[in-house]
């Protein structure tokens, strides 16, 4: 690995983390040269994830356009910024998950509202309104009491 400060290719490690997540691993390093400590993370790659459109074309996997998605959806709520994070690390890992390279967008959808409802109805309305291509007031009035009944259900049961 070669120093970030004197370009040097020689490091030695001084201590090594596994991230947050479990997925990667933190390498607090030392250069021979300058003595300059510097810190480095790696990451498994992953092949990438091919969506396949609702018209059928096909695009690369985008977390940061699922980020700004939800983010969008989540405005003016208590949803923080971390659990939106979270949900979508959780999401791109149930993605890989499946094995499948090619992925359609209904399934990320459908796996961004499952999320969305536990988290907060608003947001849930919000999404599913854009992503299910709500066509009047109707439509959500229905997806309301849906969200309402599944609501109630859970409550009486605890």
């Amino acid at each position: 690995m070669r120093c970030v400060y004197c370009n040097s290719p020689d490091s030695k490690v001084l201590d090594s983390r596994p991230v947050e997540d479990g997925n990667g691993i933190r390498r607090r390093r030392e250069c021979i040269v300058c003595k300059k400590r510097f810190t480095t993370y790696e990451k498994a790659e992953q092949a990438p994830i091919i969506v396949i459109k609702k018209n059928g074309k096909r695009d690369l996997f985008d977390k940061d356009k699922l980020l700004r998605g939800i983010l969008k959806s989540c405005q003016k709520t208590n949803v923080g910024f971390e659990a939106i994070e979270k949900m979508v690390d959780e999401i791109e890992r149930d993605l890989h998950n499946v094995g499948e390279k090619e992925i359609k967008s209904e399934l990320i959808g459908q796996m961004v509202m499952n999320h969305l409802q536990k988290l907060d109805p608003v947001a849930y309305v919000r999404f599913a309104s854009v992503y299910r291509e709500f066509k009047d007031v109707e439509t959500f009035r229905e997806e309301i009491e849906s969200l309402l009944n599944t609501n109630n259900k859970k409550n009486s049961r605890s």
